[in-house]
């Protein structure tokens, strides 16, 4: 009878031989010819019907949100619910959450880089692209929120004849460098992983348009030692320089309601309170999107259930980030003795807008998330998905009772006011939903969703002593992952 050992036990003799044996980034014992054929053969196949379906609805979704856009421009700002006391509502609340959604990008991206977390890799190009679109989608709605648009040009620091200059003690002028750097990084980080991709696909275009624009954007990539040292130094330093950016920019975005005098507003905790929820929403989103795409294009042995399992334990960690500061928001509220500010958070609480407390920040901030605590929650990908959409909605309702709860009751009782969504309201931000799913399904279309290159490094093919002995994974055999 054959006493060669079974997968388990081969798996257990080898984790015990070599204690810090890891499961593979890629399933099945791939090659690299597999991985460029896989992913390669996204952008080159012709897009599937589903993709047709998908990308006419969300199309049609954004054309209608730009129409509402044309509307209000047209019209004036009086086509939304604004009015006194509530001047920043769905505007304002739409802004922070999109800017928040485009963190995970450059966490993924620069901060895991840093640190050398190579599961990245799967990952990091769809985050990247996911936070340039919602940088897109964030930018619309404080250059409309001024009323007229054509003067939004006065936020830039140019010089006037007209004697107007900014006031540059404004935290909303703050978010207009702090935004604009951020966006500038994240394309600059994004193109340049994209390169040596770019270059591959160039080799192996068949028309010759698609070979004439790859090559052009490929940046004449031969692959040679000199431009893996550039891109390699390149890629680094801009890694350096967007890893305070992650940090910054929705600290920056913060102070436009910590810097006032509102109850609820000016607090200290808000800066590393949005960092936390920004990065907390922007992992769930990439969920979200990378979930799906998975399913659709069998991608099942690049984004692993260790990725996804990874990103849910940042979730949690991000969400018991975000508990721990509502709790704080209250107890600040209760040690202060302040008047105002004690009944601003009861009013969060039991006011009118007091379901968006409860199922908005407590159901879907504090208590969905608590599943991940369990291993099998985290390799369900029906529960992961629900959480992370749980997560979703969760940050925006956060983001609107911050700021509406903050606004309609102030210090005077007669100038309280209710706040009530138009259909403008409600369709420009649908419609900048169907913005940015359509960008997304136009980049997984025409460009690789997967770092060929940096996944590629991950495989044991990638070792120079590849093939010596028996040529073993340390911590996979028959190709399963280790459990």
């Amino acid at each position: 009878m054959d006493e060669t050992p079974t997968a388990p036990e081969a798996i257990e003799g080898e984790a015990t031989a070599r204690p810090l044996a890891r499961a593979p980034l890629v399933l099945q014992r791939r090659n690299f010819s597999w991985l460029t054929e896989r992913i390669s053969g996204v952008v080159e196949q012709p897009a599937p019907r589903w993709w047709w379906v998908c990308f006419t609805i969300t199309g049609s979704i954004a054309m209608f949100g730009m129409f509402c856009l044309g509307y209000q421009i047209s019209t004036g700002v009086g086509t939304w619910g604004l009015n006194h006391p509530v001047g920043w509502a769905w505007d304002i609340t739409n802004f922070v959450f999109w800017i928040g959604i485009g963190h995970a990008g450059t966490l993924i991206s620069a901060i895991l880089f840093l640190l050398h977390q190579k599961w990245r890799t799967s990952i990091n190009r769809s985050a990247e692209a996911m936070t340039l679109f919602a940088v897109m989608c964030a930018a619309i709605f404080p250059g409309v929120h001024v009323g007229r648009v054509w003067m939004a040009w006065f936020m830039a620091p140019v010089p006037t004849y007209y004697g107007i200059w900014q006031n540059f003690r404004s935290p909303l002028m703050w978010d207009v460098f702090a935004v604009s750097t951020y966006f500038t990084v994240s394309v600059l980080f994004w193109y340049t992983g994209l390169i040596p991709d770019l270059a591959t696909l160039r080799d192996r275009a068949t028309s010759k348009i698609r070979k004439f624009l790859f090559g052009v954007f490929a940046c004449g990539w031969r692959g040679s030692n000199r431009n893996w040292r550039h891109y390699e130094m390149a890629y680094l330093l801009l890694a350096g320089l967007a890893t305070p950016l992650v940090l910054s920019v929705h600290s920056v975005v913060s102070f436009d309601f910590a810097t006032s005098i509102l109850p609820t507003w000016h607090t200290t905790i808000f800066p590393p309170y949005f960092v936390a929820g920004a990065i907390f929403g922007g992992f769930a989103m990439v969920l979200t999107l990378l979930i799906p795409a998975r399913a659709m294009f069998k991608l099942h042995d690049i984004i692993t259930p260790q990725h996804i399992d990874k990103m849910a334990k940042i979730i949690l960690l991000t969400g018991s980030f975000v508990s721990y500061a509502y709790t704080m928001e209250f107890f600040t509220a209760w040690y202060s003795g302040n008047a105002y500010e004690r009944f601003a958070f009861w009013n969060r609480v039991f006011g009118p807008y007091w379901w968006y407390w409860w199922v908005g920040m407590l159901f879907c901030n504090i208590l969905a998330p608590q599943l991940f605590w369990f291993r099998w929650s985290r390799r369900n990908i029906l529960v992961v998905y629900f959480v992370c959409m749980c997560v979703n909605a969760g940050m925006w309702f956060e983001r609107f009772i911050i700021i509406v709860g903050g606004l309609h009751r102030d210090f005077i009782p007669s100038s309280w006011g209710i706040f009530i969504p138009t259909w403008v309201d409600i369709w420009t931000y649908i419609g900048t939903l169907g913005v940015f799913t359509s960008l997304f399904l136009l980049f997984i279309r025409f460009l690789p969703m997967i770092a060929m290159s940096e996944v590629k490094i991950t495989l044991p093919e990638a070792d120079a002593h590849y093939g010596s002995g028996n040529g073993q994974h340390p911590a996979m055999s028959g190709g399963q992952e280790m459990i």
